[in-house]
């Protein structure tokens, strides 16, 4: 494919736009697709406003969407031209040593399977490229709506990373921080690997209505003092098994902390997109030898995960469309969901664009 296509781009920190670009070329283990659905995230509006990934110039924004495939290299075997399919936000190199060992995520770097407006033009444009499609992509389901295919795209696989990195085990008590469509994602993950309690932290009407629905039984919030207080007044002081970190700033680490029992895990899958430090109560640490664990990842990515709750989708084990609170219609609709997000009214938690 040859010739231009127009996108809606970041053309420098705290500036956005719609640019005109040459159409991404195909490699032969490529493939070129066109977005039919899109969704803005929290971390578009780290990256512009905050500066969280530092200076990028006309980089088109977006990372989660769903897709029709329009071309494909010669060594591609999977996938053809007008297969629709699930577009994962992280998309590594699968050749990798750092996908031999575990980490995909972060092939060829730390955070370096993050490539859509990171590295490289996001899937905000008529096209956009995917590399390594037999590892990355996957067919979008029989009967599942295109945009609740994108929250497939980062929502699920992040929030539930959450739940993994905490270790989750059945009858575990879990503290979830901060209920924006990760956090939630996180709830409704941590219900089903078998959470006996969950207690979620936040104030918006329809975050709490949607968290409910998908299994937090206590809500807390930080208007009434610090979470951690709340929690051990909850517990009798005994504190929660495991947290999930789906929101805050480098201080909620604090909170995270003193909730926890010692041999407890936290699980971070908050973007921290400013400040330098991430501050721990050494006390409440366990003056350093609690076995209070911490671990914060970037989400998998990859065909194989995106099959599985695409799966989990199609069957209705999980309902994602109840996080859909503003749809609209028409590519040139991208830039007002943007701007939704970045505004979080209270009665947003993901805005989606059905082109």
């Amino acid at each position: 494919m040859e010739g231009k296509m127009k996108g809606f781009a970041m053309l420098k920190i705290g500036e956005t736009g719609w640019i005109e670009k040459d159409i991404p070329e195909c490699g032969p283990m490529d493939a070129i697709c066109k977005p039919i659905a899109l969704a803005p995230c929290t971390s578009d509006i780290h990256t512009v406003w905050e500066g969280a990934i530092g200076e990028r110039h006309n980089m088109i924004l977006g990372h989660e969407g769903c897709a029709e495939i329009v071309e494909v290299g010669k060594l591609v075997k999977d996938f053809k031209p007008g297969d629709k399919v699930l577009v994962p936000a992280i998309t590594p190199d699968w050749n990798s040593l750092e996908a031999q060992n575990g980490y995909p995520m972060h092939s060829h770097g730390m955070l370096a399977g993050w490539k859509f407006s990171n590295f490289k033009d996001g899937v905000f444009g008529e096209y956009f490229h995917v590399n390594d499609p037999d590892g990355n992509l996957a067919l979008l389901p029989e009967g599942v709506d295109p945009a609740d295919a994108v929250m497939l795209s980062d929502m699920v696989p992040t929030g539930f990373h959450g739940a993994e990195l905490a270790d989750i085990q059945y009858g575990d008590s879990v503290l979830v921080i901060g209920i924006g469509p990760v956090g939630l994602m996180s709830v409704a993950g941590a219900a089903l690997k078998g959470a006996s309690r969950i207690y979620a932290v936040g104030t918006r009407p329809k975050c709490i209505e949607v968290a409910k629905a998908y299994g937090a039984d206590t809500f807390i919030s930080y208007k009434d003092g610090p979470i951690a207080d709340q929690v051990l007044d909850l517990t009798s002081g005994k504190g929660v098994d495991k947290v999930i970190l789906a929101g805050g700033d480098c201080d909620t680490f604090i909170d995270a902390v003193k909730a926890l029992k010692a041999g407890g895990k936290i699980g971070n899958v908050n973007y921290l997109g400013s400040g330098d430090y991430v501050r721990i109560p050494r006390e409440e640490w366990g003056v350093g030898m609690g076995h209070k664990m911490i671990n914060g990842g970037l989400m998998l990515g990859g065909r194989l995960r995106m099959e599985k709750l695409g799966s989990l989708v199609a069957t209705g084990r999980l309902d994602v469309s109840k996080m859909i609170t503003h749809r609209f219609e028409g590519f040139e609709k991208i830039e007002d969901a943007l701007y939704l997000m970045k505004d979080k009214p209270a009665d947003l938690i993901k805005p989606v664009v059905v082109l």
